[in-house]
């Protein structure tokens, strides 16, 4: 694998882990519950992609 081919996967998951990252904080800052559940299902949808650990932990 080229360097040019693989630039555009590695921009794609390092803006994905950034996004991760921003949202689990903007969850643990949360401050109704409301807030929390909605920031919750979208984690749980990024979390599709990539089977294994959970980005959230189980309450």
């Amino acid at each position: 694998m080229s360097a040019p081919s693989r630039r555009p996967e590695i921009r794609r998951r390092r803006t994905r882990n950034e996004k991760i990252t921003k949202l689990k904080k903007r969850h643990t800052a949360a401050s109704t519950e409301a807030d929390r559940t909605r920031i919750a299902g979208k984690l749980q949808r990024l979390g599709l992609n990539s089977p294994g650990q959970p980005l959230l932990k189980p309450a």
